[in-house]
Order: structure tokens, then sequence, then C-alpha cells
């Protein structure tokens, strides 16, 4: 039995984005020990690969993303044991999986894969640790969907949407920038977002708050897809996308969902 990620009239999924990182470092052990003490329904952890082919959580290659801004440069030369070196919070998929296996046998995964080409240790490892059953995977890329579609056909997959590749989000300076753009594409969106899917092969769309306007929450569900919002923060917006039919909330603070009915 695989996960179900339409919610047909239940309350959305709660899912906590990298974990936790309003309560502890992103995509570490720490973060996703503290999301496990709340009300999640799902933890998303992003996963890149090392260059001696071992699966970490991380957003990126970047070392000030892995280190909180400890180190400069980029990780994508380094093998696991290099990495861990300059980066000793980056834990292993594996070692993330466990913890979850063991601490929360409710709580289901959303792997973020941030590029192509790793897919099969991604699945191989949440197989390995009996969670293929609760998870579903998420990318930007369609050949990324693609390609895990054919290892596991029956494992739901998720389009991204937007691609923020240089982590324009998470920088107040630019959210002027960002809001303007993203306005332009609510009006797109509805009118491209079954075209996307059908052409990655997705079952869900995971995309920005502001692009889940209710048109496009019944266009995905006139295609059989659920939508999913990243990542919101406050318990309005939560409430409001609840209202218009939404299927998943991804949080940076899990603690947004403290109130809500389980």
């Amino acid at each position: 039995m695989t996960l179900e990620l339409r919610r047909n009239g239940s309350r959305p999924l709660q899912i906590g984005h990298r974990a936790a990182p309003a309560l502890a470092p992103e995509n570490t052990l720490r973060s996703l020990a503290l999301a496990l003490e709340h009300t999640l329904d799902l933890v998303e952890l992003d996963a890149i690969a090392t260059a001696d082919g071992h699966v970490v959580l991380g957003h990126s290659y970047h070392l000030a993303d892995l280190t909180q801004g400890g180190s400069r440069g980029s990780a994508r030369r380094h093998s696991l044991a290099e990495l861990q070196r300059v980066a000793p919070d980056v834990p292993t998929l594996d070692e993330a999986l466990e913890l979850i296996a063991s601490a929360a046998p409710h709580v289901g995964v959303q792997i973020d894969m941030k590029e192509a080409g790793y897919e099969a240790p991604v699945l191989a490892a949440l197989r390995r640790h009996g969670l293929i059953e609760r998870s579903f995977v998420s990318s930007c890329f369609p050949r990324s969907l693609q390609a895990a579609a054919a290892i596991e056909p029956g494992l739901p997959r998720s389009l991204t949407y937007p691609y923020d590749r240089f982590g324009a989000a998470r920088r107040r300076a630019l959210l002027p920038v960002i809001g303007a753009a993203l306005l332009a594409f609510r009006q797109a969106v509805p009118y491209r977002i079954g075209r996307w899917l059908a052409g990655s092969g997705a079952s869900a769309a995971t995309l920005h708050y502001a692009l889940c306007t209710p048109a496009v929450v019944e266009r995905c569900h006139t295609h059989g897809a659920a939508v999913i919002a990243w990542t919101v923060d406050d318990p309005r917006v939560a409430e409001t996308l609840s209202a218009s039919g939404i299927d998943g909330i991804i949080t940076n603070d899990p603690r947004v969902f403290d109130h809500r009915a389980t």
C-alpha cells in the first residue's frame, strides 16, 4: 500500500520542511528529532550525493548551506569523509531514515532530490528502512521523477515549481522581486500545470504557496493530482490554504500546526 497524497476533504498533510529549521539547523539529526516531537504527518528532507556516491542531507552543494554559514565553497567534489570533516553535522540519508523508522513509525517521508542522477540509492535507502510505503519523492526535474518511476512505479512523485536554484526565497532583500515574479506565475500556472504533470509523470504538484490559488488546486485535482504548498510559516496562511482544498502544507516551524486538530 502506498502513501495517499490526495486528501479528498480531510485536513491537509502536515509536513516539516527540512525537518524543523525554526527549531534547529535544517537537514540535521537534531532538527529531525525536534520535528518528530510535533504533530507532523511527514518530514521533508533534501538529498544530495557526495562524489563517492553516498546520499546525504543538504539543500545544495554550497558549504555555506551545509555548515550554516561556517564555511564557503562547493562540496560537489567532496567524498563523504571529506564532507563530514568540514560539515560534521551533515547526516547521511541512512542515518536520518533510521531515526525516523525507530522513533516515529507513524511519520512519513518526503525526499526532495536536488538534482537528477541518484534516484536509485535514495529509493534503496527508503526500502532498506521499511519506509517506501509511507514516502514520496519530489523534484524540480521531470527526468528525476521519471527515473524514480522506472525503479518504484507505485511510489508517489511530486513536481516542484518554481525552481529556486540559488535559494532566493530565503533572502529577505529579494522578497519584493520574488513576490512580483510569483504574481506573474500565478496567472500562468493554472493553464500549464496539467501539461507539466503529464510530462513528468507526477501524481502531485509541490508549489510555492503563493501559486496555490483555488484555480490551481481545482486544475490539479481535475488531473487526479494532489497539491502541496511550500513553505508556510504563518498559521493564517495555513488556514486559508486548508480552506482551499489543498492536500499538504510544508512548514519550517511545526508549531504552526500545534493548535490544529489532528
